[in-house]
């Protein structure tokens, strides 16, 4: 018990890392939380401090969740992957290190997903390249991924009939999308902000 306790602790405090926080301080010399949306996500950064420090967090974010989910496995933990990639996410969106305001966690999902699910991951991958290919805007990307993540999730837990990952990542999704709502209401106005990862101007 000790030992589960213990990694998910060490999760959440991953997940707490604010690489969007130091990115703007260390690079840029700005606190990233006073520019854009004032999330400390990947999505804030590309927005506010562009292409090359955006993909830096975004590396950041994913390897928070990918770190966490490893340790049950390199400790041959009873504890499942997920949960401590769970907390990791709960650690991004809610970070001790940066007064409990944080991101929306999707690219720290991914990062679970990678190492719990790659077949999900892949999938989760392709829709959101390519919805972000094409409107440029992350969080769009970030919905559809969540949105078609939970039909082929479903459809994963009927033919591997496991269901542990396919439960929670639904639950995780709908969550994902639920903190989108704002969001939602600018890209239905047209205002909602768009990102240059596939300019091909110098940023």
């Amino acid at each position: 018990m000790i030992e589960i306790i213990g990694i998910l602790i060490l999760g959440y405090l991953l997940g707490s890392i604010p690489f969007a926080l130091l990115v703007g301080k260390w690079g840029h010399g700005i606190d990233i939380r006073q520019h854009g949306s004032g999330n400390l996500g990947t999505t804030n950064t590309f927005r506010v401090l562009g292409k090359k420090a955006g993909i830096i967090v975004l590396i950041g974010d994913l390897g928070k969740g990918a770190v966490a989910s490893l340790v049950p496995i390199l400790l041959t933990s009873e504890l499942h992957p997920l949960f401590a990639g769970i907390a990791a996410v709960i650690g991004h969106i809610y970070p001790i290190f940066a007064k409990f305001k944080g991101g929306k966690a999707v690219a720290t999902s991914g990062g679970m997903l990678l190492v719990t699910s790659p077949l999900l991951f892949l999938i989760l991958l392709v829709s959101f390249l390519t919805t972000l290919r094409f409107s440029r805007m992350v969080s769009l990307s970030s919905i559809v991924a969540a949105s078609i993540g939970i039909v082929a999730a479903v459809s994963i837990g009927i033919v591997q009939h496991d269901w542990i990952v396919p439960t929670f990542f639904t639950v995780l999704a709908l969550f994902v999308i639920f903190k989108h709502r704002d969001n939602i209401g600018r890209i239905r106005q047209g205002t909602e902000s768009k990102i240059p990862l596939f300019d091909k101007e110098k940023q």
